[in-house]
């Protein structure tokens, strides 16, 4: 009789082939076998039973800031309490930002060093399997350090077209020569798509006493018109064709980006797309509320019609990952706008609600089936991302990473009940199903009856060589 160290029994289980009612069987820290009956001719020395649950890959959450220094303050969830909240939420790998800072005698920091940096925040902290996207800051300084951190084990990059002010901003020859490297070592840029000349002389003109008191926080909305982000993305998308570099556009949000996209992509052009849970699920007119200044994040929340049309790319194709763009911060910390819009720290709590937000609104509401949620968050980022045959997928030979989520019960959204540090949610009130009863990564349970069991620190980082459309 066959034994595993593990078996998860009796759930419907989301597979390559399709939903399926099967066992999964779990050695050391991979899967065995997925077959149906399996409990019934093996033995394991755990059993845990999924009756009446789906079993879902472990999601990756390829777009999470932890602990980062930004807008004046420092995000409020670090490795402990984000990625605990990760778990709680099926969440079994995260993607965070290593960020080279500017130093006071204006040189830039060494991409190794922002790694080094970020491992520290991590090692001894992380629940779930980690890696880092390294940024571009200064393409100067950065330039000949590209091929060495690919040796390093990093294969995604980052680049700012906006954010002068933080030191962060790569400019057009940055962005084209980035992505002439990429082509060469296989591996991908990630941009942030925002024109940044516009953007500025738009909250320029609006940067007044008389306009702040009227509008409040409904500026952020204001001063940032869909075409801030279309332009950009035209561009960045006209260098990703040119060179042939593999490009990632983070945090889509526009209708019109997603056509932007759409287009490249049926040229040929090796541009992906991911977009966020709550360009989803909120639209802009939060900025109006009493505290509609909690709701700032970068770029805004658009319109309805862009919610349908980013819809319409998950199922479609050209939107290829939802993600969260996680940033956290209380309410103490969004107070520091005292009425200025252009000093609210700008970011969401969202590693917790990924799965559930993107399950209810998404699979619930039929506007996209439960196959392709777990494209776009599990098969397609690990994909995309380089850690194809490893994560992403229930078969045989991957880590043992699996969510376990009820079809049905919804649960309401209360910050006090949540594992993150945020005093409040953009969701809050929601009932939401999709929370994991277990989370299971790399064969060890962290997650039982929606409670964080595992132990601290267990999270490897995990290193990667290629990415891109291709995986």
């Amino acid at each position: 009789m066959a034994t595993f160290d593990m078996i998860v029994k009796n759930g419907d289980v989301v597979t390559p082939g399709g939903v399926v009612r099967a066992d999964i069987g779990i050695r050391g820290e991979k899967i065995a076998a997925v077959q149906p009956g399996l409990s019934l001719v093996a033995e394991a020395k755990k059993v845990v039973d999924a009756k009446g649950h789906i079993v879902i890959p472990g999601v990756l959450d390829v777009h999470v800031h932890l602990e980062l220094p930004f807008c004046g303050t420092v995000s409020s969830d670090d490795y402990v309490s984000g990625t605990r909240a990760a778990a709680r939420g099926g969440v079994t790998t995260l993607i965070d930002f290593a960020i080279p800072f500017k130093k006071k005698d204006g040189k830039y920091e060494s991409l190794s060093q922002a790694a080094d940096n970020w491992h520290r925040k991590a090692e001894g902290k992380a629940l779930i399997d980690y890696t880092f996207h390294i940024c571009i800051t200064g393409w100067d300084t950065h330039k000949d350090q590209i091929a060495g951190m690919v040796e390093r084990g990093f294969s995604t990059f980052k680049e700012f077209m906006i954010y002068e002010s933080e030191g962060w901003q790569s400019d057009d020859r940055a962005l084209f020569s980035t992505l002439e490297q990429m082509r060469e070592h296989d591996t991908m840029l990630l941009v942030h798509a925002e024109s940044a000349r516009v953007l500025d002389e738009l909250i320029a003109r609006h940067h007044t006493p008389a306009l702040m008191k009227k509008h409040k926080a409904v500026l952020h909305a204001i001063t940032r018109p869909n075409f801030i982000e279309a332009e950009a993305i035209q561009r960045a998308a006209k260098w990703c064709e040119v060179t042939g570099g593999n490009l990632y556009i983070v945090h889509m949000s526009t209708a019109e980006g997603t056509e932007i996209v759409r287009d490249a992509q049926s040229r040929g052009v090796p541009i992906i797309a991911e977009t966020c849970a709550q360009y989803l699920v909120l639209d802009d007119s939060v900025f109006a509320q009493p505290d509609g200044h909690l709701y700032a994040c970068c770029p805004q929340l658009k319109k309805k019609p862009d919610i349908s049309r980013l819809w319409k790319g998950l199922r479609g194709g050209e939107v290829s990952v939802v993600s969260t763009d996680t940033c956290t911060f209380t309410r103490k910390q969004k107070a520091m706008w005292k009425g200025d819009w252009t000093k609210i720290p700008m970011g969401l709590p969202g590693l917790e609600t990924l799965l559930p937000v993107v399950y209810t609104t998404g699979v619930l509401k039929k506007q996209i089936t439960l196959e392709q949620m777990v494209q776009k968050l599990c098969s397609n980022p690990a994909r995309i991302m380089g850690l194809g045959g490893r994560k992403g997928h229930i078969m045989k030979g991957f880590d043992a990473d699996l969510a376990i989520i009820h079809p049905r019960n919804k649960t309401k959204v209360d910050p006090k009940k949540m594992e993150t540090n945020a005093d409040w949610n953009p969701f809050e009130g929601m009932e939401l199903a999709g929370f994991a009863r277990t989370t299971i990564s790399r064969g060890e349970v962290i997650v039982d009856d929606y409670k964080v069991v595992g132990k601290q620190g267990r999270g490897q980082w995990l290193s990667r060589k290629t990415a891109g459309p291709k995986g």
